[in-house]
């Protein structure tokens, strides 16, 4: 009996071993998410109905969110600075969904403007009397060198990424708590989790990010239903190449390469629905070869300093041969 168990081991384990080799080779996700998406709460059952705030909502992430929470029903609150883009994008929502001109509050907001936060959270809960998510999606990137760029770039986008999205979470939160339940969701990167040449401010806005909500998670024990998430995603389809800081404030970015290499903007916000229906506190959303790095640098931070180093390397060398910074990876650099 006991050969007969080995030998069923001995075939099965390699087996199981494959098949997760595979399953890796082709993923976009962490384990987790993707389990969550074969096997979980399907977001269309777990978030029709609730009041959901989308910051950053008039393009990228933000836009594509609006549009997948309409379809599954959510009400809506979209916010960002541009009114007009805010607009056009509650239309289409109304357009493709059965959602009517009252379950859609169009309120911008500039995350900046922090003695506004307050007045803005009261007039949500006026409108629609709670808020059951908040999606904190509102920021910018940055591609530029740390020995090119101004401090006044660093001070904009802590402002910014990282005092404005506290800011807001702090008028909200107190509200969930009331409640004793709801969901802060916070859009980070994988610069957030590790660094990456030509965002050292991006990157320590994100790590920011990281350590508070990590860090918030833990006293809030207390309301169990109340999930605190973030959201590590890696290249994206999005503006946000288009609207990143450079090594002066008001200087724009010179070159936006193609997007083609990247995940599309619809395959990202579904797996981050999925992760919200299902309270994921952490989620990785990144095709290959993007999402290994995220396994290096938590089970191997050696070799996973050692593949950054030559990328990085690789990275600078073709944005300053004039190339965009995060197709650098799949470009030659130009000669002269």
């Amino acid at each position: 009996m006991d050969c007969d168990l080995m030998c069923v081991l001995w075939y099965i384990l390699p087996l199981g071993l494959l098949i997760h080799l595979l399953c890796f080779i082709f993923a976009d996700a962490d384990f987790t998410l993707l389990r969550a998406s074969l096997m979980g709460h399907r977001p269309e059952s777990k978030l029709k109905g609730l009041v959901v705030w989308v910051t950053g909502a008039s393009s990228g992430i933000g836009e594509e969110l609006a549009f997948q929470l309409a379809k599954c029903g959510s009400r809506l609150i979209l916010s960002a600075r541009r009114n007009d883009e805010l607009n056009r994008v509650k239309q289409h929502c109304l357009e493709t969904s059965n959602l009517k001109d009252e379950d859609i509050l169009v309120l911008p907001l500039d995350l900046l403007e922090r003695t506004t936060h307050e007045e803005k959270t009261k007039a949500v809960i006026q409108h629609f009397g709670q808020i059951d998510i908040l999606i904190n999606n509102g920021g910018r990137s940055q591609r530029s060198l740390c020995l090119e760029t101004s401090v006044d770039v660093y001070q904009a986008l802590m402002e910014l990424n990282f005092l404005g999205t506290v800011s807001l979470t702090k008028q909200v939160l107190p509200h969930m708590t009331q409640r004793g339940r709801g969901s802060i969701v916070t859009v980070s990167s994988v610069v957030g989790l590790a660094g990456a040449p030509l965002a050292t401010g991006y990157s320590a806005s994100k790590h920011a990010l990281q350590g508070f909500f990590n860090s918030l998670r833990t006293e809030l024990t207390d309301f169990p239903k109340i999930l605190i998430s973030t959201v590590c995603p890696g290249p994206v389809q999005s503006q946000i190449v288009d609207n990143a800081f450079t090594e002066e404030l008001n200087k724009p970015v010179t070159t936006v390469g193609n997007q083609g290499h990247k995940m599309p903007t619809s395959r990202c916000v579904h797996l981050m629905l999925v992760g919200i229906a299902n309270g994921v506190k952490e989620m990785w959303i990144a095709q290959q070869p993007f999402l290994v790095f995220y396994y290096l640098w938590q089970y191997a931070p050696s070799f996973a300093w050692t593949a950054t180093d030559l990328l990085g390397q690789k990275r600078v060398q073709n944005f300053k041969a004039g190339l965009d910074a995060d197709s650098a990876y799949f470009s030659k650099p130009k000669t002269s």
